[in-house]
């Protein structure tokens, strides 16, 4: 039988296996853009459940499941995220009334929890966690027939997720092309194995995976290298890290000491090994030069990596000081979020990254801009105090990303003294113009039809970098390369933002155009953003107007709202 000490420690072994492997989940999303992160998403959603079970004096395990869910939806994001929450809530509600289970109740909860994450989902498609979490049911349920004990059937349940997951490239396309499976999917059998590592052996997965784990994956050079580093991370005393292997000339019979010897004349952090046929050396100097110039007098340089530390340093400490003001003014930010009273008719949230689509959408007249968007998704929580602290019996959310929504929905039943309204916004451009076809002496019923039917007819274009090599189309994508995307398809690569996004107009704008909003990024200048604005002119004509906007978002160099007359 289990219980709810059981349930407890097996949660918290499924948070920490998906924490340790967050980043191999990350890997499998197959599409370029940077995202929000499938691993990421759901070691987060979970990770909030695994504190509460580190906290529940709960021995029942109905009561346990029950905190472990409400955590999970107060910390869902993304779509796997929230759809994991939803299949451990519904998980809870078959658990009910149990103090601890055997096999069948196991598979009776279980179909509650796949049938939960199924309704949630207007369009379930399958090959992704949806079908894991269902055939991992199934074969539970089957079991459970034939099976009294718990972790037997748990066991079955394990083996066929993992099963299901070697067919979702079968069911999805996209996936087998790619040569991956489903990301979500995979999320989920990692927390059933870390679950199954408790409950069946007895081993609580560490969240924290040793490094020894690693390292017989990566090569002895990088290593060394890495180690070597390491040991001197203090005080910079010359600018250049220089590393670099030898290859030991056979016809010379000099000792490796006598190197080390010079490089501690010209440098400091120096580490020599040699073997037979090399030797590894790192040194901190501020002639790399001369260092290399010695190092061939041992053989030939087979690898060489200079690297200005003070200019590293330099660069860390500035982008540690952004990042740290950045969470100061977010924690700030979350502060003053109060509940507030709904006595104002109506009221807006928004979803938005950069301070400049935060003052456009204030503007526009949202009471609450949540930060966030693509590869910073907002949690379900997150949300809903941006809702309360809105003053209105009736609040608009504009989730403006499509990995933001199913997040969103869940807010809904959670407020009781006032009416959430989610527009299912998947853009910035069309979050803007949702908001300003809104209309004070309408219904909300009818605005909220108004708003989604001005989102449908914009199209956006996005112009942003490759997070991962990819290929799509017969084009190959490297890592970095800049893409252009025309409602999410990706169109072109370009060496240039500039020129990419004066290309993406092009493409995108119509006889029918009469309105294109350029929206700029962080990292992008304003001679750069007017250059951009006068090119799309020249390319769409006179008749459209072609309006501005810095929006300081981060990701996208460049986002496009293209309106058109019908």
């Amino acid at each position: 039988m289990i219980n709810g000490t059981y349930y407890k420690n097996a949660l918290i072994s499924g948070a920490n296996n998906i924490i340790r492997q967050k980043e191999e989940i990350n890997s499998l999303n197959i599409f370029p853009v940077p995202d929000g992160d499938t691993g990421t998403n759901m070691s987060m959603t979970i990770e909030a459940a695994a504190k509460a079970m580190e906290e529940s004096t709960a021995t029942r395990i109905d009561e346990a499941a029950s905190e472990a869910a409400s955590a999970m939806l107060k910390s869902a994001r993304g779509n796997s995220g929230v759809i994991l929450s939803l299949l451990f809530r519904g998980i809870a509600n078959g658990l009910k009334g149990k103090e601890e289970i055997d096999g069948k109740d196991l598979a009776a909860a279980l179909k509650l929890g796949v049938e939960t994450a199924y309704k949630a989902v207007m369009n379930p498609t399958e090959g992704t966690i949806l079908t894991v979490a269902r055939m991992s049911y199934e074969a539970g349920k089957a079991a459970a027939e034939t099976e009294s004990d718990p972790i037997s059937v748990f066991n079955t349940v394990v083996t066929a997720a993992n099963e299901a997951l070697n067919r979702t490239p079968d069911m999805l396309p996209v996936l087998k092309k790619a040569g991956v499976v489903d990301a979500g999917g995979k999320g989920l059998t990692v927390i059933f194995e870390g679950m199954l590592s408790l409950l069946k052996d007895g081993e609580m997965i560490q969240a924290a995976a040793p490094a020894a784990m690693t390292s017989e994956k990566e090569d002895s050079a990088a290593e060394f290298f890495r180690n070597a580093a390491a040991e001197f991370d203090s005080v910079i005393n010359f600018t250049y890290c220089t590393e670099f292997i030898i290859g030991k000339a056979p016809d010379l019979e000099k000792d490796s000491q006598e190197l080390r010897a010079y490089l501690e004349g010209i440098g400091d952090c120096v580490v020599v090994a040699d073997d037979d046929d090399i030797i590894k050396v790192h040194v901190h100097t501020e002639n790399p030069g001369n260092a290399l110039q010695e190092a061939l007098t041992f053989g030939q340089l087979l690898t060489v990596k200079i690297e200005n530390m003070k200019e590293q340093h330099r660069k860390a400490a500035e982008k540690y000081e952004k990042e740290k003001a950045k969470a100061e003014a977010e924690a700030l930010k979350r502060e003053k979020l109060k509940p507030a009273a709904p006595v104002d008719d109506v009221g807006f949230v928004a979803v938005a990254a950069g301070a400049g689509l935060e003052s456009v959408f204030k503007e526009l007249g949202c009471q609450h801009i949540i930060s966030g968007g693509q590869s910073m998704n907002p949690s379900t929580d997150d949300i809903y105090q941006a809702v309360m602290a809105t003053p209105a019996k009736t609040v608009f959310v504009l989730p403006n990303n499509k990995n933001i929504i199913l997040a969103a929905e869940q807010v809904v039943p959670l407020v009781t003294d006032r009416t959430v309204v989610i527009i299912p916004t998947k853009t910035i451009p069309q979050g803007l113009v949702a908001l300003l076809n809104y209309t004070p002496d309408a219904t909300d019923e009818l605005n909220s039809e108004f708003m989604l039917n001005a989102a449908k007819k914009v199209s956006t274009g996005q112009v942003t970098y490759a997070a991962r090599n990819s290929e799509f189309g017969g084009t190959k994508i490297k890592e970095g390369d800049i893409i252009a995307l025309d409602n999410g398809k990706l169109t072109h690569k370009d060496k240039d933002p500039v020129h990419a996004v004066i290309k993406l107009a092009k493409d995108m704008a119509n006889r029918d155009t009469n309105y294109i909003s350029l929206i700029y990024g962080e990292g992008i200048t304003e001679g750069q953003a007017n250059t951009a604005l006068e090119g799309i002119k020249a390319k769409v004509g006179g008749d459209v107007e072609v309006t501005l906007i810095n929006g300081g978002q981060p990701i996208y160099y460049f986002m496009l709202a293209i309106e058109n007359n019908s």
